[in-house]
């Protein structure tokens, strides 16, 4: 039995470069929107079966699926445990490379804990058709345990 070996697949010239820039733009306004606190226009941002997968053995960690799952139990849950009025974002920037994004910002708060919390966060995102289709997030969830969910 022989088989042949597939031959690549071309794309037009450009055809990845304009695929970067648009997943680079997604995650740019998301990020923008984020920091309006508008939970309606950043469900606009998520495909229906999205899926955010928080990294490590916190207590929110595991994959959550679908905007309802991401934006009305993760994100409050994790806010929650943070002083909204001390709540500060600061982006540190993105690196697009097709439909994957990579976005880096830093996280400060006083936790309810009375601690502070100053977190540097990385998440890797997929934009397919415009949308977010994945995010798996990572930072020191050791930090988070200790000061976050103590």
């Amino acid at each position: 039995m022989t088989t042949a070996a597939a031959a690549p697949v071309k794309t037009p010239a450009g055809a990845s470069a304009n695929v970067t820039e648009a997943s680079r733009a997604v995650i740019l306004n998301y990020m923008d929107t984020l920091t309006t606190g508008d939970f309606d226009a950043l469900r606009e941002f998520f495909a229906p079966d999205a899926t955010w997968t928080l990294a490590g053995d916190l207590p929110l960690s595991r994959t959550w699926v679908g905007p309802s799952a991401i934006l009305d139990e993760f994100i409050p849950a994790m806010v929650s445990r943070l002083d909204p009025e001390s709540l500060e974002l600061e982006f540190e920037g993105v690196i697009a490379d097709g439909e994957r994004v990579f976005a880096e910002w830093n996280t400060r708060a006083i936790a309810k804990s009375g601690l502070p919390y100053d977190q540097h966060c990385l998440a890797v995102f997929t934009v397919r058709d415009g949308r977010i289709a994945e995010v798996r997030e990572y930072f020191d969830t050791l930090h988070a345990k200790n000061v976050v969910f103590v």
